[in-house]
């Protein structure tokens, strides 16, 4: 298929949860889409990876296409507890009546990555929208009447827009001459997902571990999801991240947090250093290809900022896109996805910075920060106030980005 050139009125680089979002926002607004994925139909998608899915994200899935927010909802779960522990001591523990709040779309659900993918592959078949599997992107070449695409599958394309959401390292990203500006963080960190013990389950729980004894002194979070546990390690900066997301040590964490019964549920581990990085434009100099998502920004996971914003960047592109693609005059087009990349890139900056706040609380070595938290640990047990900033201090502000938005990211 050489040379074969095909048009669309906009393509997306990218079948994750951003580009999917993507195409079914402009669908929701009478555009029509299509889906360049690198990977094939059938993918192995490991890892829960993006398991805490903001009410707001429900909320955006389901006004794009309806039923989609409330089956994420039928699928995951809300879980009542939050509880934090001090080198072993708990120092905060709060059950909620109604965790989710009231109503069909609850605060958040907790649910895998994976399964959120199903679904939103389901409701693309559903809208009609074609997924082109083992077409990644090689080449974008925009001008101010459109972008040519040229694929690994030989194809060229045609069309108006292009939305790159090829994640991290992503190729239309690097073609349109935009840059990552950032760090990365200094300490590793470690993942893994832990089955479910269906006979004898822990309290559905979130529980954070300042310094805890159990993993010699190093801070955990353990959160439940549909099916299993998140379990999160953050390690030491002269720590060998190989050794210990090995086999041994990780059955030896599991048991020593989670109890004998999960240390043969171990069903996925990783680690890796949290990068805080923004594209230094969200958009080419013609305005016809816009940035989502990690294509656009990477930051630390801790607020769960990162499938969120991502979402809301595609939902913002598709908003632009759908205006640009029907202006009368090149100039609207235009102002329409620089309002965009305006209001996406402010909010970038504002979660890299919420993000980086609670990475610096966490592995930074400020005195007066390692003092607070010493001095709230121990009032905790007569002044609750001490105990909440402890449970709540790790995941950053709950702020949303300084702009007109649809949701809190």
């Amino acid at each position: 298929m050489s040379g074969i050139t095909r048009e669309a009125p906009v393509l997306i680089a990218g079948a994750g949860p951003v580009g999917m979002t993507a195409a079914l926002a402009l669908n929701a607004r009478g555009v029509d889409a299509t889906i360049l994925e690198a990977d094939p139909e059938g993918r192995d998608r490991s890892g829960s990876r993006a398991i805490y899915v903001h009410g707001s994200t429900l909320r955006t899935l389901e006004r794009i296409h309806p039923g989609l927010g409330t089956d994420l909802v039928d699928e995951g779960l809300v879980w009542p507890t939050r509880r934090t522990l001090y080198r072993g001591t708990e120092v905060f523990n709060r059950t909620y009546d109604s965790p989710g709040g009231s109503g069909d779309i609850p605060h958040f659900t907790s649910v895998p990555q994976v399964v959120t993918e199903r679904y939103m592959l389901d409701a693309l078949d559903e809208a009609g929208i074609d997924v082109h599997w083992e077409a990644e992107v090689e080449t974008v070449d925009s001008s101010p009447d459109g972008v040519r695409v040229e694929t690994a599958d030989g194809r060229e394309w045609d069309c108006e827009y292009l939305i790159g959401a090829d994640g991290g390292g992503s190729t239309v990203r690097n073609e349109i001459g935009v840059n990552f500006e950032g760090d990365q963080s200094a300490n590793h960190f470690i993942i893994a997902d832990v089955d479910e013990v269906e006979d004898d389950p822990l309290p559905l729980e979130r529980v954070f571990h300042y310094d805890a004894p159990e993993a010699d002194g190093r801070n955990v979070l353990l959160v439940p999801f549909t099916g299993g546990w998140r379990l999160d390690i953050q390690c030491y900066e002269d720590d060998d991240p190989e050794e210990l997301s090995g086999d041994e040590r990780m059955r030896t964490f599991v048991r020593d947090v989670m109890g004998e019964r999960y240390e043969d549920n171990v069903s996925w581990v990783s680690s890796y250093r949290f990068l805080q990085v923004n594209a230094d434009s969200f958009v080419d100099d013609h305005r016809r290809v816009l940035l989502a998502g990690e294509a656009a920004h990477l930051l630390a996971p801790f607020g769960a900022r990162g499938m969120n914003s991502g979402v809301a960047d595609a939902d913002e592109a598709a908003s632009a896109v759908a205006v640009a693609i029907d202006a009368r005059t090149e100039a609207v087009a235009r102002d329409e996805v620089e309002l965009f990349a305006a209001r996406r890139e402010k909010a970038a900056e504002y979660n890299i910075g919420a993000a980086g706040q609670a990475l610096e609380y966490l592995q930074g070595d400020d005195p007066v920060t390692v003092l607070r938290k010493e001095i709230a640990a121990e009032m905790a047990d007569y002044f609750e106030a001490a105990g909440e900033w402890l449970d709540d201090a790790p995941y950053g502000p709950h702020g949303t980005p300084p702009i007109v938005s649809t949701g809190s990211y």
